[in-house]
């Protein structure tokens, strides 16, 4: 190509050097580069086949400036020098080149790339790491060991929901005795003979006890009571009923919780039923039953006392010596009766115990021999006006009447001498017992039909009973 220049119309300038203005087309083009060293010569320009001389760290590369616009100034300082907001500035394009040590710009760090672990979860790891080895060892070790026999036997079934009976409602037998028991009491009287124990229950919150007359006959006049948390308090007897079985004592303390009374007369065969009390001398016993009959009559006493006659509540609820004076209650937690005696095979004199024949005064007439003694020392014996000679003849059973007083209540109903009682108030009679026992269930002033037989007639009348005179 001769001497002739050759050019590819961009121009070669090192970073911050100002761009040299464009040659004109056909213009011989001005040598490109650095200065040549004074003496070394001129540079000859490069050639077509020549490498183009680099100068500098780096390189740009610049075209021909175009001509300015037309118009007016623009209103921004560097708008020429700017090839973004000019569009008729040369465009350039700036390779970085070498930075001098030193001088490195702060480096910026992603904030997506990983980071460095701290000091924290340095730590953390290892000990997460180290617990979770530990669990599954000790389950795996538990495991190997159950199954190789090393944990010993395990007792007992998986916990499960109590059934019903367990969850001790209030109409439950330990619902009922949790409620009654804080009422039941321990009585120790001494006599000459030693000393004796019964039971008792708190019949009025300023310290009426009621018991049986059996419990307290021989003593002094003084008793001790001894309460269901274990406290015990001195007590005197208020009074007694000998023919009915029923005594009365008081405790100087307040603030006592008395029983609920039942209706004894409300009770039939078959209902469930409680024995408390303190049987052998075992305090807070309870036993539980039902009720096996009703009105049967009892004679009872001991040699040389009273003889006791009641329509008695029979059950077969576990009753043993001790267990005397203690409330029978019902279902609700109501004392319906007053525990006085047992039937047993042993001879008189011996050792008797329970073989499911207890007997239990109604509450009924205990409690209106109660609240007699209580408000006058005594109580009423309630009779018929009548004396019983002997079992009636021929059929039909009945009581036979030896004797009738001439004012009585047995005369005012038209019963004479003779006439065989078959029932009282619906009940029959087959033993003179019966009649006695239950006509002193009834309270004075009671009127009871009577069905007796006269010769061979049968007829009905009603007696207003009354009290004794005594």
């Amino acid at each position: 190509m001769g001497g002739t220049d050759v050019t590819d119309g961009w121009e070669w300038r090192r970073d911050g050097e100002t761009p040299a203005p464009a040659r004109p087309t056909g213009a011989e083009a001005p040598p490109v580069g650095p200065p040549a060293a004074p003496g070394s010569g001129s540079v000859p320009e490069p050639s077509a086949g020549d490498a183009a001389p680099v100068a500098g760290p780096s390189v740009a590369y610049a075209g021909p400036p175009p001509a300015p616009a037309p118009g007016p100034s623009p209103w921004w300082s560097d708008a020429l020098g700017d090839p973004w907001r000019d569009p008729a500035a040369p465009a350039a394009v700036v390779v970085p080149g070498v930075v001098a040590a030193g001088t490195e710009p702060e480096p910026v760090i992603d904030p997506d790339a990983p980071g460095r672990p701290t000091l924290r979860n340095l730590l953390l790891i290892p000990v997460i790491t180290a617990l979770l080895a530990g669990t599954l060892g000790g389950a795996l070790g538990y495991a190997f060991a159950v199954r190789g026999g090393a944990a010993g036997t395990v007792l007992g079934a998986e916990a499960a929901d109590p059934p019903a009976l367990a969850q001790r409602k209030p109409e439950s037998l330990a619902g009922v005795a949790e409620r009654v028991l804080p009422s039941v009491v321990t009585i120790r009287v001494s006599s000459l003979g030693g000393t004796s124990e019964g039971s008792g229950f708190i019949a009025s919150a300023d310290g009426h006890v009621i018991t049986n007359d059996h419990v307290v006959a021989g003593s002094s006049g003084k008793a001790s009571v001894v309460f269901n948390d274990g406290s015990s308090a001195a007590a005197t007897v208020v009074g007694q009923d000998p023919e009915s079985d029923i005594a009365v004592i008081k405790v100087n303390r307040t603030g006592l919780r008395p029983v609920e009374f039942g209706d004894s007369e409300a009770l039939a065969v078959g209902d469930p039923v409680l024995a408390m009390g303190s049987p052998l001398s075992l305090a807070n016993t309870v036993t539980a039953g039902i009720v096996s009959a009703l009105d049967r009559t009892m004679q009872a006493g001991e040699p040389g006392g009273p003889t006791r006659y009641y329509a008695a509540i029979q059950t077969d609820a576990a009753v043993n010596h001790g267990n005397s004076g203690g409330p029978l209650v019902d279902g609700a937690g109501r004392v319906v009766g007053v525990n006085s005696t047992i039937k047993s095979l042993v001879a008189d004199g011996q050792e008797a115990g329970n073989i499911g024949l207890a007997f239990a005064i109604p509450i009924n007439q205990a409690k209106r021999v109660t609240q007699e003694i209580i408000g006058t020392g005594k109580a009423r014996r309630t009779v018929i006006g009548a004396q019983v000679g002997g079992p009636g003849a021929g059929a039909g059973g009945g009581v036979r009447l030896a004797a009738v007083e001439p004012s009585g209540p047995a005369a005012g109903a038209g019963l004479k001498v003779g006439d065989v009682i078959l029932k009282l108030d619906g009940r029959p009679m087959t033993e003179p017992t019966d009649l006695i026992a239950l006509v002193r269930k009834f309270a004075p002033g009671s009127v009871v039909t009577v069905e007796f037989r006269r010769g061979t007639a049968r007829r009905n009348t009603s007696v207003t009973l009354a009290a004794d005179a005594k």
